[in-house]
């Protein structure tokens, strides 16, 4: 069983991202590999941490017509991940064409990104979009869930509300961690693993909290334990 704390692998090389999974060791079994790196790198970086035995949250963030998003999916399920996003705002369609190319992959989920954590209320209008981003979040999840999807990506600030509305057993995947001291960056909707599992995230997303400390394993560690200790309290 994987943990539920997925390590964004965020480096511009592959040698410095595997370099990192192999400091963290057995304990940490879910890594995400996202644009700068699969740009980087190509796909093969995906299949060595499958070979490794990982699990790989493919964070492609599509947004394309069905028939593209459909053979982006499909790609993903030939590469061994495990779980890839979508973004909801793509509609129906391209939702349904994802979970369809999804079905001959078992251990393949599809995510429907909700609304990206670097945005806030008052960066709504400027896209087209009235506030807030909770009214945004709640439609664009309830859409994804009546297409199938097998979970979502959401801010904990929004992940405590879509807890009731969703169907049970549901995937809400919450970017934006940071652990105790972390130092500010570019993600306004921030939580901690406590909060964010107290929030009803099944999974959390932490990047440079963990790959930037001092101790990355010790970081790994303390969020894990953060999402264990909200659990058993």
């Amino acid at each position: 069983m994987p943990t539920p704390v997925i390590v964004a692998l965020d480096f511009p090389t592959g040698t410095e991202a595997i370099a990192l999974v192999h400091s963290l060791g057995v304990e940490a079994s879910f890594y995400k590999v996202g644009l700068q790196l699969l740009t980087e790198e190509g796909p093969g970086v995906v299949r060595e941490l499958v070979t490794l035995g990982k699990h790989v949250f493919l964070d492609l963030k599509l947004h394309e017509i069905p028939n593209s998003v459909s053979g982006a999916v499909c790609a993903a399920g030939k590469l061994g991940a495990s779980m890839v996003t979508v973004h909801a705002s793509g509609g129906s369609a391209v939702l349904r064409a994802a979970v369809a190319a999804a079905a001959p992959f078992p251990n393949l989920k599809v995510l429907a990104l909700t609304v990206i954590t670097s945005l806030a209320d008052n960066d709504l209008p400027e896209i087209g979009l009235a506030p807030s981003v909770q009214e945004q979040v709640e439609r664009l999840a309830k859409l994804a869930a009546a297409c199938g999807c097998h979970g979502v990506v959401a801010s904990a600030n929004e992940a405590a509300y879509l807890v009731s509305q969703l169907p049970r057993g549901m995937l809400i995947v919450t970017p934006g961690i940071q652990l105790a001291g972390a130092a500010a960056n570019d993600q306004t909707r921030i939580a901690t693993p406590q909060l964010a599992r107290r929030s009803g995230a099944t999974h959390i997303i932490v990047g440079r909290s963990i790959t930037q400390a001092a101790d990355p394993r010790a970081a790994f560690r303390t969020a894990v334990a953060g999402m264990v200790g909200a659990i058993a309290g």
